[in-house]
């Protein structure tokens, strides 16, 4: 087989030979480089904001710095409107302090109850007591003795009356027997009738008096003194039962006072935390981003529709990121299954920023997932080393470079020179009668439109490009 010279190496494409639809085989420098880009992050330092409240959710945005300012130590960052938050305490606090009133006033009712309601049920039980023993005195000698005394009352009136009629009978007899009756005589008999009179005026107010008691007095007593013995009797018997059963009530009362006093220490105490997150500032001098920092990507799209004046950015979501100035960067990318596949890790490479391209950024892959992501790409981390003249900040994607395979010699081949058949990888190869014969060969590394071949073909060899 003739070979051919090989003058010098061809850094891009092969040699063709005597026509276009050929190329000469031969060594030579084989490189594999794999560019991507990347995005500067913060390596671990970054502060996250998010609002995370215990109990307000109404954050309306009074002031919020530009995305990517820089800011110095104590600077706000964000402020958030406050009036509604601090009615809030305010009414919170009102509140407390009522419930503490309440609960003072409570405990000492309580108190007082627990003291003097022994006393309450003696004096209903003194009470009954006294009620039945007048009833019962009442029935049983007393309207009897009432009743005789009206009798007796009655009969000595009657008596009284018929002493009076007597009596003036007899002077009136006695003087009618003299022939003359004296001026003392008429005045005697005079004053005897008017005796008389009044004997029975009195007469007829004790009838009436003895018919009233027997028949209204007597009996409206008995029905009033049965009727308090029946009642204190009630009251007593309800008072043994309500006087216990009102003091457990107040002390249930005390404890649902005791837990509404907690819950609204613990609503004060969580609306006080919520309002520290109405301004928040720098902790030293640095970065403000919009968005947030997560799984190795920068994402502030969302952030960027909210934080405005009077925008509301949502709770329990990152909305923006501090980066300190001293916080060192690294260089994420996510690549491309047969990228990473093609790397490994502490390969060095260098870094070019456009508009920059003087800069020499050395990098080194740190770290290579070997799973892939849901997405389908895999997470590289890559140290950067930066130059003194040039200060990072977050954000920045410069393109990364890296020699993924090299070797110093090598057969190499057009990629669409290779057909895979039954026995494997091929090429045609043009024998020095001029035809064309097929030849086993074992690939190597691919890289673009080339691939190494590691066997089956030999330097000076012309292999035929379809």
């Amino acid at each position: 087989m003739r070979r051919i010279t090989i003058l010098h190496l061809i850094p891009a494409f092969l040699t063709a030979a005597s026509h276009a639809g050929e190329v000469a085989v031969e060594l030579r420098p084989f490189v594999i480089e794999k560019s991507f880009p990347a995005t500067a992050l913060p390596s671990g330092d970054a502060t996250v904001l998010k609002l995370q409240p215990k109990a307000w959710t109404d954050f309306k945005i009074t002031q919020v710095q530009k995305h990517g300012a820089k800011v110095t130590k104590g600077e706000v960052l964000v402020r958030f409107d406050p009036e509604g938050i601090d009615q809030k305490i305010d009414d919170a606090r009102h509140s407390l302090t009522t419930l503490t009133l309440k609960l003072a006033q409570a405990e000492s009712d309580i108190k007082i109850a627990e003291e003097t309601v022994k006393n309450k049920l003696d004096a209903l039980r003194n009470t009954a007591t006294i009620a039945k023993e007048e009833n019962a005195y009442f029935t049983h000698t007393r309207r009897n003795a009432n009743e005789e005394a009206a009798h007796q009352a009655l009969k000595h009136s009657n008596q009284l009356l018929e002493n009076q009629r007597e009596e003036l009978k007899q002077l009136t007899l006695m003087y009618q027997a003299d022939d003359i009756t004296e001026n003392t005589e008429e005045i005697i008999l005079t004053r005897q009738k008017d005796a008389v009179a009044a004997a029975e005026f009195a007469q007829r107010m004790e009838t009436l008096e003895h018919k009233r008691t027997l028949e209204v007095t007597l009996p409206r007593e008995a029905k009033t003194l049965a009727d308090n013995e029946r009642d204190t009797a009630i009251n007593l018997k309800k008072a043994e039962t309500d006087l216990p059963r009102s003091i457990q009530l107040s002390k249930l009362e005390l404890e649902s006072l005791q837990i509404t006093q907690s819950r609204t220490k613990k609503d004060l105490a969580e609306l006080e935390a919520d309002r520290s997150l109405f301004e928040i500032k720098a902790p030293s001098e640095g970065w403000f981003y919009y968005g947030q920092l997560e799984n190795g990507r920068w994402n502030p799209n969302d952030a960027m529709k909210t934080l405005t004046p009077n925008g509301h950015p949502p709770a329990q979501t990152a909305y923006a990121t501090f980066v300190p100035s001293t916080t060192k960067l690294n260089l994420i990318a996510f690549l491309d299954e047969a990228t990473a596949r093609s790397l490994k890790t502490d390969i060095t490479g260098s870094a070019t920023l456009a508009g920059r391209e003087d800069l020499e950024i050395p990098v080194k892959l740190a770290k290579l997932a070997g799973i892939p992501n849901p997405d389908g790409t895999c997470r590289a981390d890559l140290t950067a080393t930066w130059p003194a003249d040039f200060i990072p900040t977050a954000g920045i994607t410069p393109v990364i470079h890296l020699i993924a395979y090299q070797k110093s010699s090598a057969i190499v081949v057009p990629t669409k020179a290779l057909t895979f058949g039954a026995s494997g990888w091929s090429v045609q190869v043009k024998l020095a009668s001029g035809k064309p014969e097929q030849r086993s060969v074992k690939c190597g590394r691919v890289s673009e439109e080339e691939t190494e071949i590691l066997s089956g073909l030999e330097a000076g060899q012309v292999v035929v490009v379809p």
